[in-house]
């Protein structure tokens, strides 16, 4: 893998609803603009990728299509309520993609990214509802291997 795009899901409806699975949380009028908006921006940047990864939780598959547009996902249930262990063992499979979107949640999202970036995997918040960053691999997938090209978030 060359390059990696990891995507939060935009703006999703409150949890905590009764009965209600957090899987099945859509996203809100602002979260849909928040994925459009990344959308655009990969659009106007000619950002491409061959595989797309994404959570199976309602507001991911959501975020997806209205960011990536008509690519078909690989649903991953490993995805939803990932560590960054369990992000990293997954994108260590997808050594024959050049470019791969992941498509998930935080806290593992925002971890992920410091882990391979920086090397470490502790707590970090910093990746908000439809932020994105742009990673570049000048070698194999290995932690604090990873350039930080572009970090992403949407206008308020």
């Amino acid at each position: 893998m060359r390059e990696l795009i990891l995507l939060r899901h935009a703006e999703a409806d409150a949890s905590g609803k009764e009965g209600k699975d957090d899987r099945e949380r859509k996203l809100t009028e602002h979260g849909r603009s928040e994925a459009r908006a990344a959308g655009q921006w990969l659009a106007e940047h000619k950002v491409g990728y061959d595989r797309v990864l994404c959570s199976p939780s309602e507001r991911t598959r959501e975020t997806a299509a209205l960011a990536l547009g008509q690519v078909e996902p690989v649903y991953e249930d490993a995805i939803y309520d990932a560590t960054v262990g369990d992000l990293y063992d997954l994108l260590d499979k997808q050594g024959d993609a050049e470019r791969v979107v992941l498509v998930g949640h935080n806290p593992g999202i925002e971890q992920l990214v410091a882990f391979l970036v920086e090397g470490r995997s502790e707590d970090y918040r910093g990746m908000p509802p439809a932020g994105m960053a742009r990673l570049s691999f000048a070698g194999s997938l290995q932690p604090g291997s990873a350039k930080l090209e572009t970090f992403w978030s949407p206008p308020n």
